[in-house]
């Protein structure tokens, strides 16, 4: 999006957050009177920093949690706090533009979500919160252009799989530098296993969360990471979630483990899993939980540049298969009828130039036999082919389709083919599987490239693998996609360099993509 701040200055909005802070802290924005009726509050309440996130051309999502005691269940009183809110056009709150009161309920574990409208297209703005006399960090955010915009780029990075046991969460820093418009990230925010000694951080609590205030030390402890946290109030982001936000290979209302969680048991973790993650996202109020269901698919548009349409492959998937037979069956489904009846319409009467589908799984064939015949990854898309191959026989009419997923822990960029079973089979799109900011630590590249390598003849539909820790970024144009593999040096250390690990392209009109 055009107009974006120079990286110097990002930086210096970012680093100077808590400076602005108490600089602004005596300009109270409240009367007099409405000052002296609030209840002070332990001092710490914006612990968990501020967030921003699903830009529309005239609106913003804005986010904080109250919480001084982040994870000992916040350490917030059981009642209602007011708290201030600002947006304005300025990292000094000189030409505020919007301003107002939410209401931090205990029953929502005093999260704030103001949903701001009347803003100005394709613009920076910088907000905060304050309550009883504390006052946040600054974050800064952006909305999305005007619905008629058809210029311009649009950066986006995209990340998933944050595992606090395996690593730092050192990619964000780099992220950071390259200054995307917004952040998309397709699942596995936080991961529900147990504590273990044997990693670089270790998880919080004794056990898995279970229970709401489980879920929310988590949520907690992750949010407490300042690479991210940094990230969170420097753009705004668009998240769903994967398996780990609730419990691994969960798929509608089976956990992995049936014989280890009654039915009402799970429907009770689901409840507490997505309340948890409502209270910690930057989302809109459509995506408060209705007990163990969650509003999560969505659609976002970016001018007539592109279109990203956020799925779920978690709520509506059939149970996690296990064989080849499985696999292969027309009655299973990872969408879900009325999702994929959305997705296909948003995908048809787009008038976009870039139809983007944020997927948490892979979409692309994984064929792990080496050699005769097939092993597919049946926790992928691999695992739903009927429904995989439909969607791909649609991709053939829509404009410039592109998949942006997750899940793998690794890189995985491929071809899409209309047919993975012939192999002179048409290419109809594009799949970006972004590696994991920290899942899977710092691997083994030989001992990686030795086992996967040999599979590459058996897919010859995917352009790279790799397997360090990173993010993708890409610049969108009305004429093709650049897209960089940014890849840690390490995340073993909380601070360590970056680099462009490769650089590919998907042109307009010529679905595919290659290396450059």
């Amino acid at each position: 999006m055009t107009g974006a701040v120079s990286r110097d200055r990002r930086r210096f909005l970012t680093a100077g957050a808590a400076v602005l802070g108490a600089a602004a802290s005596a300009q109270l924005w409240l009367p007099t009177s409405a000052r002296a009726a609030e209840t002070p509050l332990p001092d710490g309440v914006f612990s968990l920093g501020v967030a921003s996130g699903d830009p529309l051309p005239d609106g913003i999502v804005l986010w904080t949690r109250l919480a001084p005691d982040p994870l000992n269940g916040g350490g917030m009183p059981d009642s209602v706090v007011s708290v201030e809110w600002e947006i304005a056009e300025d990292g000094r709150f000189r030409k505020t533009v919007r301003r107002g009161v939410a209401q931090a309920r205990p029953e929502l574990g005093h999260s704030v979500h103001v949903d701001v409208r009347g803003l100005r297209p394709d613009r920076a703005y910088w907000y905060r919160f304050r309550t009883s006399g504390q006052l946040s960090p600054t974050g800064r955010t952006r909305t999305a252009p005007h619905p008629r915009s058809s210029k311009g780029t649009l950066r986006v990075a995209l990340a998933s799989c944050q595992n606090w046991q395996h690593g730092y969460f050192t990619p964000y820093a780099d992220m950071l530098d390259q200054d995307p418009d917004f952040v998309l990230f397709v699942g596995d925010y936080i991961y529900e296993s147990k504590p273990a000694t044997t990693g670089a951080r270790v998880h919080e609590g004794s056990d898995e969360p279970y229970t709401l205030v489980q879920y929310r030390n988590r949520y907690a402890q992750y949010r407490t990471d300042p690479h991210l946290a940094a990230m969170h109030a420097s753009a705004p982001w668009v998240v769903t979630f994967d398996d780990h936000e609730v419990d691994n290979d969960w798929a509608g209302e089976i956990p992995q483990d049936p014989a280890k969680q009654s039915h009402d048991a799970f429907v009770a973790r689901l409840t507490a899993a997505f309340q948890a993650y409502y209270e910690h996202m930057p989302v809109r109020a459509s995506a408060i939980p209705d007990g163990p269901h969650i509003q999560m698919y969505r659609r976002l548009d970016f001018g007539r540049l592109a279109r990203l349409n956020v799925l779920d492959t978690r709520q509506f998937r059939s149970d996690q298969v296990t064989s080849q037979a499985d696999a292969e069956d027309p009655s299973l489904t990872m969408l879900g009828a009325e999702q994929k009846e959305w997705l296909l319409d948003g995908l048809h009467d787009s008038p976009a130039r870039w139809n983007l589908i944020a997927s948490q799984i892979m979409m692309a064939e994984t064929d792990l036999q080496i050699g005769d015949g097939k092993l597919w990854y049946y926790d992928a898309w691999d695992g739903y082919q009927a429904e995989r191959n439909a969607l791909l026989d649609e991709f053939e009419s829509i404009r410039n389709p592109v998949v942006l997923s997750g899940d793998r822990h690794l890189t995985m960029i491929s071809d899409l083919k209309k047919d993975y079973a012939d192999p002179d089979s048409r290419v109809v799109g594009a799949e970006f599987v972004g590696t994991s900011i920290s899942s899977n630590g710092d691997q083994d590249q030989a001992a990686f490239h030795a086992e996967w390598d040999p599979r590459m003849a058996d897919n010859p539909h995917w352009k790279l693998i790799d397997a360090h820790r990173g993010y993708h970024l890409f610049d969108i144009r009305p004429g093709g996609i650049d897209a960089q593999v940014r890849v840690a040096d390490t995340v073993l250390q909380p601070d360590a360099a970056s680099s462009t690990l490769a650089r590919l392209r998907v042109e307009a009109g010529k679905p595919g993509v290659r290396l450059v």
